[in-house]
């Protein structure tokens, strides 16, 4: 049976002596330059189009092989989380990415280019099956969507500083430089989270409150846990996995094709797309941060877990049904205004769903149903990139904006309703 763990009466330390806002400092960080590695294609997407002479379905291929990647690294990589832990998890994950990265430099075709954006796929999706298995180890529940949000925002800053980062560097140095440079501070990153992170249990700088506080309202795990098969057979997991099969691929969309889509239709430069682009992901850091501290906020009122993560997602979801009014309005004013809505919508969502993983299974299990969702979003990931690329070619962007206005909420809806069916875990 499980057990609700009480909150020590112990005085906590200071803020900045709390391990586990270092621990996602770390977090925060690894995931900015897991986001800068794969958004530094998108932004040397004209160079690289003008020189080897890719079609748009030829681009599309190439950003389908690393979701592609994605979904058939999840498992594996949620699986050594899961098993052999973070420390050594997130370690190798980063090392193995970084590498394929760092190759891009030498990369000459749209086949050179397609495997290694699948290796390196193969390696980042540990990004998130690693730190959401570290925020439900480190955090108790009412932090956990806060936490995730920062982590997650994370990317965001990665949306503001690439695009002028890169840039910068592509004319500087050469667009070879601009793969290379963030695979050595990825490198780097690894030596001190080897260093510095452990279990709860093993960490020599964690005090007594501070554990106690972590454990606070979480339920004690007994046994060796749910196996994966049983995982499978869980309404809750399937849930997770069509609310990231529909909500994913929306801000894939945006990350991976709104430099093309402003260079090709709305007739911006390099610079200008530098400069445009860097702005959504603020909002997006709002909605992140925010969704994540708002869900808090509620559940310290008397909202239950479940009501508060709930009011989040639908509320994000309507946000992303402004996609409409990107591709509709005229006034850069109004379109450039429903692109920030969008952004700050998806990620408030974003947070919410990735801490409905905590809260629906247990932390010994949370790595690879984090996976499992990355596969299905990996799926969908892959498939709407080659759609996206056709439409583009074939008819127009516009509805591929519609699809991505309505998607969010189709996929908060699935949540929810199998959600309702959760049945128990082994383990719990």
């Amino acid at each position: 049976m499980a057990q609700v763990i009480e909150q020590s009466v112990l005085p906590m330390p200071p803020f900045h002596r709390q391990v586990r806002w270092w621990i996602l400092g770390l977090l925060f960080f690894v995931t900015v330059i897991n986001f800068v590695d794969r958004l530094t294609l998108s932004f040397v997407a004209p160079v690289l189009r003008d020189t080897f002479k890719l079609s748009n379905q030829d681009y599309g291929f190439i950003v389908s092989s690393f979701v592609f990647g994605m979904m058939v690294g999840e498992f594996p990589m949620g699986w050594l989380m899961d098993r052999r832990g973070p420390r050594f998890g997130l370690s190798f994950a980063v090392i193995w990415w970084s590498i394929a990265n760092a190759l891009h430099a030498v990369g000459m075709s749209k086949w050179h280019f397609s495997a290694l954006r699948f290796w390196m796929g193969t390696g980042e999706c540990g990004n998130y099956s690693g730190g959401v298995k570290v925020v439900g180890q480190w955090f108790p529940p009412k932090e956990r969507a806060f936490a995730i949000g920062i982590f997650n925002g994370a990317s965001l800053i990665a949306g503001m500083i690439t695009p002028p980062l890169v840039v910068l560097i592509t004319l500087r140095l050469g667009w070879q430089a601009a793969f290379l440079i963030p695979s050595l501070i990825g490198m780097l990153w690894v030596f001190f989270w080897h260093r510095y992170y452990r279990a709860p249990e093993q960490h020599p700088q964690l005090t007594a409150a501070e554990r106690d506080y972590i454990n606070e309202g979480r339920e004690q795990e007994s046994g060796q846990g749910p196996t994966s098969l049983e995982l499978l057979r869980l309404p809750q997991t399937w849930g997770l996995m069509l609310c990231r099969l529909l909500v994913g691929p929306v801000i894939q969309f945006y990350l991976f094709w709104l430099p093309e889509y402003l260079y090709r239709s709305r007739g911006l430069t390099l610079a200008a797309i530098g400069f445009v682009a860097a702005l959504p992901p603020i909002f997006g850091d709002v909605g992140s941060i925010g969704g994540g501290w708002t869900a808090g906020w509620l559940i310290k009122r008397g909202y239950s877990v479940t009501g508060a993560r709930k009011i989040v997602m639908w509320a994000g979801a309507a946000l992303c049904a402004m996609s409409v009014v990107v591709v509709l309005a005229n006034a850069p004013v109004i379109w450039g205004a429903a692109l920030c809505a969008v952004y700050l919508g998806h990620y408030a969502l974003s947070a919410n769903m990735f801490a409905a993983v905590t809260d629906l299974i247990p932390s010994s299990a949370t790595a690879r149903v984090t996976a499992l969702t990355g596969i299905a979003g990996g799926l969908s990931g892959t498939l709407f990139p080659l759609l996206t690329g056709w439409l583009v070619d074939k008819v127009s962007f516009k509805p591929v904006f519609f699809m991505a206005a309505l998607m969010p909420a189709a996929g908060v809806a699935a949540l929810w309703l199998l959600a309702a069916r959760k049945q128990p875990v082994a383990g719990e």
